[in-house]
């Protein structure tokens, strides 16, 4: 049994719209990485809007592939962490390594099957 149910999983969502666009500047990076974070926020915003879940507002996309993107997401963004203009950036590579982290992890504790 999976603790995250699909309504606390939209709540995570939005709130990581939110990390994603505050990051660049409570971190203080700029660059390549703020807008790589600002773009992140954009798509996590769209897909997490036309997701069949409770807080999905077009409810387009099933549940259960919203996870599959983001069990493709968590690892991206570890490597996108290694990038050569994320990596110089000690506090941008800290931040997208974390939240590939997280992501996974959120992955793993989600009941996908619950809003399908």
């Amino acid at each position: 049994m999976k603790p995250l149910t699909a309504r606390l999983h939209g709540y995570l969502d939005y709130l990581t719209v939110l990390i994603f666009l505050a990051a660049p500047a409570v971190l203080g990076f700029g660059g390549l990485p703020a807008k790589v974070a600002w773009l992140l926020a954009g798509v996590h915003l769209a897909m997490t809007l036309v997701t069949k879940f409770p807080l999905g507002v077009f409810r387009r996309l099933a549940f259960a592939l919203h996870g599959w993107v983001e069990r493709i997401v968590g690892p991206a963004l570890i490597a996108i962490a290694f990038l050569p203009d994320i990596f110089s950036v000690k506090p941008a590579f800290a931040f997208f390594a974390g939240m590939g982290l997280v992501i996974i992890a959120v992955g793993w504790l989600t009941d996908y099957a619950e809003a399908s």
